[in-house]
C-alpha cells in the first residue's frame, strides 16, 4: 500500500516544477505536462518513488545506522530541523562544511573541541581564565554549535544522505558519491535525477511540499527503528528463556542422579537384609573335572593335601644266599 496519496501531494503543491526554459532534459520521464510556461510533475511517478525511497530508508534505520539530512535552503531549514530531530537523526541546516564526509576525521576533531569546552565549564577550569579568553572561547563554542551541533552524535560516516535541492547541495552529493554513500533527494525539474540513487521528483522550493516528503521519510525511519527494538526485545526474551530451560535441565539431571543413588542404596540394604549371597564370578580351567566345577559353583573349595604322608612304593630286595 502507498504511503501517500495523489490528492495529498496535489494539495501540498508537490506537482509544481520550474519554468520550462530552466528544465533539465533528464527529468523528462517525470514531467506530466507544461502549463503557462511551467512544467507539471507527474505525481503518480512521485508516489512510486516515495515508496521506493521509504523502503530503502526503513531497512537502513532497521540496521541501526544513521541517515544524514542536508537542507540549507531558507524555506527548508526550520522544517527539516524540527521533523528530523524527532527521530534522533543528524542534519545540516547551516552552511555545508566542505569535506564533512571526505575529511570526516577533521570534523570529528572540531566536535570533540566543542565537548572539551563544555567540560571546561563543568569542571571549574573556565573560572580560572581571564575575561577576554572566556569571551573568545564562548564565541568559538557558539560558532561550532551553529555549524556542527546537530551532528555531534555522528561518530562515524552516515549510511545514507538525504538532500533537499541537489543543485544547492551539489558539494554534499559529490562527497557522498565519492565515498559510495547512497543518496536520496528531492529533485525538481531543473535538476539531474541521475546524480542521486533515489530521486523523488517534487517541488523543492515550497515549504509545504518539503514538509510532506521529509515527514514520509521520517515515518519510514521510525518504523525501521521500532522493528529493530522489537527484534532486540524478542532476542533478549528468547535468550532468557534458553538460559532458564538450561538451568531447569541441569537441576532435573542432578535430581535424577540423586534419586538413582538413593535407589541403589535402598536396593543394597534390601539385598543384605534378605541374606542373598551375592553373585561371585568363578574361573573354570580346562583341566577341571566335573566334580571340581560343581564344587566351585557351590562355593566349596577342595581341601589341600596337608599332613598326609605320601604313599611308599614297595620295591623287592634281591635274595641273598
Amino acid at each position: 500500500m502507498a504511503r501517500t496519496t495523489y490528492n495529498e501531494l496535489l494539495e501540498a503543491g508537490v506537482h509544481f516544477g520550474h519554468l520550462k526554459r530552466k528544465w533539465n532534459p533528464n527529468m523528462a520521464p517525470y514531467i506530466f505536462m507544461e502549463r503557462n510556461g511551467i512544467h507539471i510533475i507527474d505525481l503518480n511517478k512521485t508516489v512510486a518513488k516515495i515508496d521506493e525511497a521509504a523502503i530503502a530508508m526503513k531497512q537502513i534505520a532497521k540496521s541501526g545506522k544513521k541517515i544524514l539530512f542536508v537542507a540549507t535552503k531558507k524555506q527548508a531549514k526550520i522544517i527539516v530541523s524540527e521533523i528530523v530531530s524527532k527521530a534522533n537523526m543528524p542534519y545540516v541546516t547551516e552552511r555545508w562544511p566542505g569535506g564533512m564526509l571526505t575529511n570526516f576525521a577533521t570534523i570529528r576533531k572540531a566536535v570533540k573541541k566543542m565537548a572539551t569546552i563544555d567540560k571546561m565549564v563543568t569542571d571549574g577550569t573556565f573560572d580560572n581564565i581571564s575575561k577576554k579568553e572566556k569571551l573568545q572561547i564562548q564565541r568559538e563554542r557558539a560558532k561550532l554549535e551553529k555549524n556542527l551541533g546537530s551532528i555531534s552524535d555522528l561518530t562515524r560516516l552516515p549510511a545514507a544522505v538525504f538532500v533537499v535541492d541537489i543543485l544547492k547541495e551539489h558539494i554534499a552529493v559529490a562527497e557522498a558519491k565519492k565515498l559510495n554513500i547512497p543518496t536520496f533527494a528531492i529533485v525538481d525539474t531543473n535538476s539531474n535525477p541521475n546524480e542521486v540513487d533515489f530521486p523523488i521528483p517534487a517541488n523543492d522550493d515550497a515549504s509545504k511540499s518539503i514538509s510532506v516528503v521529509v515527514n514520509l521519510m521520517i515515518q519510514a525511519i521510525e518504523e525501521g527503528l521500532a522493528e529493530r527494538k522489537f527484534d532486540k526485545d524478542k532476542q533478549a526474551a528468547d535468550e532468557e528463556r534458553e538460559v532458564e530451560e538450561t538451568e531447569n535441565v541441569k537441576s532435573k539431571t542432578l535430581k535424577d542422579v540423586e534419586d538413582d543413588e538413593d535407589d541403589a542404596i535402598t536396593a543394597k540394604k534390601n539385598f543384605d537384609a534378605k541374606g542373598i549371597t551375592p553373585i561371585v564370578k568363578i574361573k573354570i580351567k580346562a583341566e577341571d573335572s566335573e566334580e571340581d566345577i560343581n564344587m566351585k559353583k557351590s562355593g566349596i573349595s577342595r581341601p589341600a593335601n596337608k599332613g598326609v604322608a605320601p604313599k611308599k612304593t614297595l620295591t623287592k630286595k634281591p635274595f641273598k644266599k
